[in-house]
């Protein structure tokens, strides 16, 4: 399955050799440009051990060999709307 932009990746020598030193990586974009079947281009950040990004990169990785760490967020769940907590002592309003 394709990652998804703010998936957080394990990034080993089974994506790409050129990987030997594993890195963490979350996912800014993934490219739709022609590539080798099961291959793919994505945008993002290396991250640190905390988690903060350290470097912006462009890496190209077999998709099979990607371990994914952490999912990014629903996007129905971040933009529903909830109403506001009514702080104590405030009456509602009637019609």
């Amino acid at each position: 399955m394709l990652p998804r932009s703010g998936d957080v990746l394990h990034v080993t020598r089974e994506a790409s050799v050129q990987f030997a030193d594993p890195m963490l990586f979350r996912v800014i974009r993934v490219h739709d440009w022609p590539t080798y079947d099961g291959w793919v281009w994505l945008d993002g950040y290396e991250l640190n051990g905390g988690g903060e990004a350290v470097e912006r990169r462009s890496i190209f990785v077999k998709i099979s060999g990607l371990r994914t760490v952490g999912s990014a967020p629903d996007i129905r769940q971040r933009n529903a709307r909830h109403p506001a907590p009514r702080p104590a002592g405030v009456p509602t309003r009637s019609r």
